[in-house]
């Protein structure tokens, strides 16, 4: 102990020291001017501002309270810590000399050079650069913020692990991830969403809506040097009408996975499937194993669908292998069309055309008259059927090449004729709002 004056009363076996006050364990060194000390329990308190320098940390505040027993220091008022890796600002914190840990008992604000840490509760190895927060902590870089009921934070690693109401946000790909458990890879650049997750790819009013078990999403280096090449499944020639392939030249792709249960839910577009893939290297949502897409009264299922994207509005939905596309006009009334492959385009987000080519490809229609009313059923078949809808509802069909079909009155139809083969009403798995992906 160092200092310049003391006053030692006698029956209590307390010191108080004055000016230029110096108390050191060999860890740490407790500074300030005006110094209370208790011999018997080595207890030191500072009430008139002081600072504890350990190592590289240096530890100030208007009062503190040292334990020499412990190596621990109660730190109350205007408390800073700085460190060549941190700064820290809070109320009160204790910190302990012995494994440089601080605990955070009131609101703190850290900063450090990987971001932005504001908790009220926690403790932080300065040493090993592990830490827990709880009290639903926040924690924000150049590129996302998240927030959950406790937060593990491991610096040497770049992970982040956040338990009980995490969410995460993603300001470069405009992205909300919720869940109840959430692992982040800073590193790696990488997420991993469990226990109910949904991902929000949010914009201006027409923000899109995804649940699955399992949630992930990485980035992959592109090899500029390589130019993909889109294949054959996914390039068609259709009469006048082309969809725009985005650049392939990214230094990085960012890409997004969702494993079984997959929903989706946008205002005008619904969809399930059990697996999905979408990349920002083309834009494409792939929905995998027993697909299904809604957009207004149209319900379209197949083997595998590649939902293409411009601006995240749907631009072309491409249905590989026993593609099948129904229309609910009316009670009992269902317009159909079913083909190997299928590819339905949009107009302001809403089913303007479809294509469909088979061997061969089939449809039943219900045409109406001026009145509205229906004339019969229309059951035909050939190489390529195209349907075209004005104001939500289908306008017309048109037959390309080998057509054959025949009109049933609507009192007459045979019940076996009412539906091709593959026929799938499947409404009660189509998600009816986005309060159903958080159940």
């Amino acid at each position: 102990v160092y200092f310049a004056y003391s006053f030692k009363p006698s029956c209590n076996r307390k010191a108080f020291l004055k000016k230029n006050v110096k108390l050191t364990d060999g860890r740490g060194t407790l500074e300030t001017q005006d110094l209370e000390y208790d011999l018997k329990s080595g207890i030191a308190t500072y009430t008139n501002g002081g600072r504890v320098v350990n190592e590289t940390t240096v530890l100030t505040s208007e009062n503190a309270v040292y334990y020499s027993d412990t190596k621990d220091v109660y730190f109350k008022k205007n408390v800073h810590l700085t460190d060549p890796k941190y700064n820290i600002t809070a109320d009160s914190l204790l910190y302990n000399t012995a494994f440089k840990t601080a605990n955070f008992i009131a609101p703190t604000h850290i900063v450090s050079e990987s971001g932005i840490i504001d908790t009220r509760s926690g403790t932080y190895n300065l040493e090993t650069g592990e830490a827990i927060f709880y009290d639903q902590t926040a924690f924000k870089d150049s590129t996302r913020s998240a927030t959950g009921r406790t937060v593990a934070i491991d610096e040497k690693t770049g992970n982040i692990n956040i338990e009980g109401n995490g969410k995460l946000v993603d300001s470069v790909n405009n992205v909300i991830v919720l869940g109840d458990q959430i692992f982040i890879d800073r590193k790696k650049n990488a997420f991993l969403a469990t226990r109910k997750p949904v991902m929000i790819f949010y914009q201006d009013n027409d923000s899109t809506y995804i649940s699955a078990d399992t949630l992930f999403s990485g980035l992959r280096v592109n090899d500029s040097t390589v130019r993909n090449k889109p294949s054959k499944s996914d390039t068609i020639n259709v009469d006048s009408i082309s969809v725009e392939q985005p650049s392939q030249h990214q230094d990085s792709i960012r890409y997004f996975l969702g494993f079984h249960n997959v929903k989706i839910f946008n205002d005008s577009l619904q969809a399930v499937s059990d697996s999905l893939y979408y990349s920002t290297e083309d834009s494409v949502f792939r929905l995998l194993i027993n697909p299904v897409f809604w957009n207004g009264k149209t319900q379209v299922y197949g083997d595998t669908m590649h939902l293409y994207t411009k601006s995240r509005k749907p631009e072309r939905l491409h249905v590989f292998n026993n593609s099948f596309s129904i229309n609910h006009a009316d009670t009992g009334i269902y317009n159909q069309l079913a083909g190997r492959v299928m590819n339905a385009y949009f107009k302001d987000g809403e089913i303007d055309y479809i294509r469909v080519r088979g061997f061969p490809a089939e449809s039943i229609y219900y045409p109406q008259n001026e009145d509205s009313s229906y004339v019969g059923l229309n059951r035909s078949s050939g190489e390529i059927i195209d349907i075209y809808f004005a104001n939500k509802e289908l306008n017309k069909v048109k037959f390309v090449k080998d057509v054959d079909g025949v009109l049933y009155p609507l009192k007459q139809v045979p019940a076996e004729k009412k539906y091709l083969q593959g026929f799938k009403w499947m409404d009660e798995r189509r998600p009816k709002n986005k309060l159903e992906l958080f159940e």
